[in-house]
């Protein structure tokens, strides 16, 4: 990045970093060229870990629980035969018993993983087997809360729907901090079964976040404040009745933008430079307590989410110019906007100084969340990406 064209061209034509025989040549023998036994082996890895560890003191297993990396650096509660079975009974699923396949990046196999081994981690986070059913739902997804992205993107969870009232989560005061065990322990597990059972999540390995998220030690995980919403809850919205138990995941968690409630008379500015702020390549999902939720309507006259998204969608705009000299924009949009994309093929041929939508509508989402102690909200830079069944897994 910043490089010139000639400092590239130089690292093409030069030796590779590593082995320091000529780069091109590498590439071309790796391609065309049936590898010798021993290559092969030098770069085969293990897809499977054990069922159980020898049997130790906890003061000993502690330690190589670490040692192994299948934790995520703070204590764990060990996974013995008999919690990861009352674990299991959260669920009327078999043990053995497929749930999803998950890898850490897309140059690598994807693990399968079943029932139990997702119990071993929702023990380790030290969630409750009530909550069970919702880390299931999360890791039949097969998405990933520790997806391999020099950006240092995390994962989102929202959960909708009766389950939220059952296990006691929090969807008020603190919903998105430390203050729920539900909320808490389900994020966490969410974060360890993906380092566990997509195959690791190691720096420098299968890990390349460059500044890392915090985020990432509870995949910042609530439940939507479908009570004191105006409008229709997030897992209806997506198609699912509100008798269901859903759970809803986002991707690339690494922008935010906060403030407090909506001015009467330039709030639309506000809300316009909070988007621009944002990350264009990160569309964008409100987080909203209920207070701002209703500011939302008086001032903007939104009844509907669907009024809301519509209102950003025409004013997240950015000088075309501008937006294609984006880095992310660079890297991510234009080869889409070259093959003909739409509408970033259009918006190519758009004049430097005209403005452009940052994003498309079916980007854009809403969510209500918090006590009403104050009208804070903000905007997370996040990728929605989509919502599943909770009851299909009790």
């Amino acid at each position: 990045m910043g490089r010139t064209p000639a400092q590239l061209r130089a690292y093409v034509d030069g030796p590779d970093n590593v082995t320091g025989r000529p780069f091109m040549s590498e590439v071309i023998d790796a391609l065309t060229k049936s590898p010798s036994a021993d290559a092969t082996s030098q770069h085969a890895f293990d897809r499977s870990t054990p069922r159980f560890v020898e049997p130790d003191t906890e003061e000993n297993l502690h330690p190589l629980f670490l040692d192994q990396r299948w934790t995520d650096m703070l204590p764990i509660i060990l996974p013995t035969e008999e919690r990861v079975a009352a674990m299991v009974a959260g669920t009327s699923r078999s043990p053995d018993e497929v749930v999803g396949h998950m890898r850490p990046t897309a140059t690598r196999e994807a693990w399968e993983y079943t029932v139990e081994k997702v119990a071993v981690n929702a023990v380790m986070a030290g969630a409750r087997p009530a909550y069970f059913p919702v880390i299931l739902a999360l890791a039949a997804t097969g998405a990933s809360a520790r997806a391999s992205t020099t950006s240092s993107a995390a994962a989102m969870a929202v959960v909708n729907g009766p389950i939220r009232r059952e296990i006691a989560m929090n969807w008020g005061i603190g919903a998105m901090g430390p203050y729920n065990h539900a909320n808490a322990t389900i994020g966490r597990a969410f974060g360890l079964l993906s380092q566990n059972l997509q195959g690791g999540s190691l720096p420098e390995v299968t890990y390349l976040g460059s500044q890392g998220n915090n985020y990432a030690y509870n995949s910042v995980t609530f439940a939507e404040n479908e009570e004191r919403s105006p409008w229709t809850p997030f897992h209806v919205q997506h198609g699912f009745s509100a008798e269901e138990s859903t759970v809803s995941v986002f991707g690339g968690c690494r922008s935010t933008a906060f403030n407090l409630g909506l001015r009467k008379k330039h709030w639309q500015d506000h809300v316009r430079n909070m988007l621009r702020g944002l990350n264009p390549h990160n569309p964008p999902t409100f987080l909203l307590d209920p207070i701002t939720a209703q500011q939302f309507i008086d001032r903007g006259g939104f009844d509907t989410k669907e009024k809301l998204i519509q209102w950003v969608h025409d004013n997240a705009t950015m000088p075309a110019g501008v937006y294609w000299d984006d880095q992310l924009i660079e890297n991510y949009v234009y080869p889409r906007a070259l093959n003909g994309v739409e509408p970033y093929a259009t918006n190519l041929q758009a004049a430097a100084d005209a403005l452009i939508p940052i994003y498309t509508l079916d980007e854009i989402q809403v969510i209500v969340v918090g006590g009403e102690t104050n009208g804070y909200w903000r905007i997370m830079g996040c990728n929605y990406r989509g919502t599943t069944s909770v009851d299909a897994w009790r």
